[in-house]
């Protein structure tokens, strides 16, 4: 049993990236229930999800389209809080060693305590945290207390300045973030930010792997996106199965799930 927990723990974000692309998929944590959120973490990790965003609801997802904030208002509705999360995620390891990483705006975590936020990460082995509203210049608020426990800050980059985009990603770690477009998530019909030239402006200056999200949900965009990146994240359309199927939505997320690993895998 030891050697079970000690694999457990050392499972890492860069073992989503080790078996070709990864694909990294999102939901929101308790929509429609944290029940729920357990048997479709489980469903996505069986299609194929080689790493999974869990997102911590939150009543103002100012980086979110209407399908995520839908969700945060669905599993808000149930009350669902940062503890129902951690304890979703504790059933979820005992079936599951896959990467996790946690959605959050910066709220939830100062209200729950920093240090005993990341302290109860490293204990479930959560291994990093996005959180679209922590500018860059202000995440030495946080990054201290998840060194201390192990647990990666990972680094959101949007179409912006080659300086900026290089500055950002010498202080990254677990994987980058790469932000498609302008504006809140979604699902988008075209993707026309030149990301190759992102992607070239960060890997000049790290070996960390770059994943790319926000607007990518067929099957083709995940492909081209692949030819780029070392990772392809989908959200919305993940979240909008979630949406139309409700209780009812495990075969639907795996089928999709398995149909965009397919579009990225040789």
């Amino acid at each position: 049993m030891s050697n079970e927990c000690d694999k457990m723990n050392n499972i890492k974000i860069k073992d989503a990236f080790t078996n070709g692309k990864a694909f990294i998929g999102f939901l929101t944590g308790g929509d429609p229930t944290i029940e729920k959120t357990i048997e479709y973490v489980l469903a996505m990790e069986e299609g194929g999800c080689d790493l999974i965003e869990i997102g911590i609801p939150f009543s103002d997802p100012v980086a979110e389209g209407p399908v995520i904030q839908k969700a945060n208002q669905r599993a808000l509705k149930n009350n669902t809080n940062t503890d129902d999360i951690f304890k979703a995620i504790e059933k979820i390891r005992e079936k599951s060693n896959i990467p996790l990483v946690l959605l959050t705006y910066i709220n939830p975590v100062f209200y729950y305590g920093y240090d005993k936020f990341f302290k109860k990460c490293k204990q479930l082995n959560i291994n990093g945290i996005i959180s679209p509203d922590l500018p860059y210049d202000e995440k030495d608020e946080i990054l201290e207390t998840a060194n201390k426990y192990d647990v990666d800050i990972i680094s959101l980059i949007a179409p912006t300045s080659s300086e900026r985009i290089k500055m950002i990603a010498k202080d990254a770690s677990g994987f980058i973030y790469v932000v498609s477009s302008m504006g809140v998530t979604g699902m988008r019909s075209e993707i026309k930010t030149d990301l190759k030239s992102i992607i070239k402006d960060i890997k000049e200056v790290t070996n960390i792997p770059t994943a790319v999200g926000f607007g990518i949900n067929t099957p083709k965009q995940a492909e081209k996106i692949s030819k780029i990146a070392d990772g392809v994240i989908v959200g919305s359309a993940i979240v909008n199965i979630i949406g139309e199927h409700g209780e009812n939505a495990a075969e639907p997320i795996k089928d999709y799930v398995k149909k965009m690993k397919n579009a990225i895998s040789p």
